[in-house]
């Protein structure tokens, strides 16, 4: 009892209504500074998942945009929107749509830094990044330059037991229910089968999880809104319907829903943020290890993912409930009912929403199909925490001058990742989305702060990319001429210094070995060699 009241309280506090209104109002202003690229720049986002190719360093950006599916497409496109429907309404979908719209101009600043203060693993030599190598970086030349790490190095901390305890619980619980629901499978049985196949994957790197990603995710995210747009359609009278209650429920105009409609904004806010995560710091950390040429394409591709998820996905499972009538709407603490849908009696709000929604027109499917694809999407999220939460131990065990002790951290990561998702699937769902809400926000409130102080970098950036498009180039990246300092990776590059295969620690000894002549000024004034030393064509112009 008294842990319940600890979670519920700390979960109060980060989920306070500031950081509701800090996201929306981010998302605006980023979208504003950006001139709304989420609209104007889908061309280039669509160009780069096409053109973006992969190296033995780094994945292609189709590959990166995968991962980073991987984890935003999960639990939350099907748990938490019946979750965010029964709490706040059908009104909380809205928001949903609305934190997603805006927080692609989010999602673009956060992985665009990430692109642009990336590093080689000093072992592997695959690309790491993510918020806090931008954090540590960006003011590394400044008098700030240590409250920056100490900053840096509590985002790794946070985001390592986030990724590694908070979050995991939440699929295995959702995945765990899920089966529970469809076969009458024992919790600990599909816990015991997740963890042997989780164990198999994230031991291969990054590259097999990349691989693994590419392979699963698309056609998971494909046939799932294939059969909800079915149900949607055999409905199709519903349509009016769904959109009036939505609108007239997110701005309190309901007679029924409109009691609610504080809710509706804070767990559309809510759910759409731990279903997309712009603005939480984890698309960077997919970004990163992107093979570009300019840190702007994977900003493009990476804001492409939140539409995928939220406008995609999860519009897909609001629709099949809503026009299903599939769902149950509580107010207050005590949970009273306020609404209670045509769902059968002792239904829990949940995944149990979408299996009945399907059920009413795949008769004796529903359950089954949901449990599915549900394991598909919470397995590749779990993966994608995995990954992220050991490019932060990589970041951490960087002052770790031994390569075995740091890999035997590795190795300690896998282990409490696999705990934790035996823990979530067989502890209540309402300690596991509380964990997990917790777990969302406290990296949202460091990650939002931080790229609000450090956006210059990728803002530059942006309007680098644009007028080389202008000027018929395929945009090349050298930071020192967009003034942009601590960026080595790129530096090397731009100075044909980075070949694949490398390992950090090789590049370091590069960084070191450069002469103070060349330390500040671009080696060549107009054309500069990529990777490996190809030169790239045409003329870099100076950005004033």
């Amino acid at each position: 009892m008294f842990f319940d009241t600890l979670i519920t309280g700390a979960n109060n506090l980060v989920w306070s209504l500031p950081l509701v209104g800090l996201l929306l109002l981010t998302g605006l202003y980023f979208s504003l500074r950006t001139l709304f690229l989420q609209v104007r720049c889908i061309p280039d986002m669509l160009a780069q998942l096409k053109k973006g190719e992969a190296s033995p360093d780094g994945t292609s950006s189709f590959q990166s945009l995968m991962m980073s599916l991987a984890g935003r497409v999960g639990m939350g496109n099907i748990g938490g929107v019946a979750t965010a429907i029964a709490i706040g309404g059908p009104g909380a979908v809205f928001w949903m749509w609305l934190i997603a719209f805006l927080g692609a101009a989010t999602s673009f600043v956060e992985c665009t830094l990430g692109q642009i203060y990336k590093e080689k693993d000093k072992d592997t030599g695959e690309y790491r990044g993510g918020p806090a190598y931008y954090i540590e970086k960006a003011f590394k030349h400044t008098a700030a330059a240590p409250a920056f790490l100490v900053y840096a190095i509590v985002f790794s901390i946070v985001t390592v037991v986030a990724m590694c305890f908070f979050l995991p619980g939440v699929q295995g619980n959702g995945m765990a229910s899920a089966a529970y629901e469809a076969w009458g499978l024992p919790h600990w049985v599909t816990a015991v089968g997740v963890v042997i196949l989780l164990a198999f994957i994230i031991i291969g790197g990054v590259k097999r999880i990349a691989h693994f990603a590419v392979l699963v995710v698309p056609v998971m995210a494909i046939l799932y809104i294939i059969a909800a747009l079915i149900v949607f359609f055999v409905n199709f009278d519903q349509i009016p319907h769904v959109f009036g209650l939505i609108f007239s429920s997110a701005f309190g105009a309901h007679a029924v829903f409109g009691a609610i409609v504080g809710k509706a904004v804070e767990m559309g806010v809510k759910r759409g943020l731990y279903s997309n995560e712009a603005g939480q710091g984890t698309g960077p950390h997919a970004a990163a290890a992107a093979e570009v040429s300019h840190p702007a394409k994977q900003g493009f591709a990476q804001s492409f993912a939140v539409y995928i998820d939220t406008l995609f996905v999860c519009t897909a499972t609001a629709f099949l409930i809503i026009s299903t009538d599939m769902y149950q709407v509580f107010q207050g603490p005590d949970e009273e009912l306020i609404y209670a849908g045509s769902v059968p009696e002792g239904t829990d709000y949940g995944p149990e929403f979408a299996q009945n929604g399907f059920e009413s027109v795949f008769h004796g499917l529903g359950p089954t199909f949901v449990a599915i694809a549900l394991f598909f999407f919470a397995f590749t999220t779990i993966v994608a925490y995995y990954y992220m939460a050991e490019v932060n131990l990589t970041y951490l065990s960087r002052w770790i001058p031994n390569r075995t002790a740091r890999r035997a951290l590795v190795r300690f990561l896998q282990a409490l990742i696999l705990v934790a998702v035996v823990y979530g699937s067989v502890t209540t769902t309402g300690n596991a989305w509380a964990l997990g809400d917790i777990g969302v926000g406290a990296m949202a409130w460091l990650n939002v702060v931080a790229i609000l102080i450090l956006q210059g970098p990728a803002l530059k950036a942006l309007k680098d990319y644009q007028q080389q498009k202008k000027a018929g180039k395929d945009p090349q990246f050298d930071p020192r001429l967009l003034g942009i300092k601590n960026a080595e990776f790129w530096e090397l590059r731009a100075d044909g210094l980075v070949r694949h295969g490398e390992t950090g620690e090789d590049l370091e000894k590069k960084v070191a070995g450069r002469s103070s002549v060349h330390a500040g000024t671009p080696r060549s004034a107009g054309r500069f060699p990529g990777v490996r030393g190809e030169a790239p064509g045409g003329d870099l112009r100076l950005i004033h």
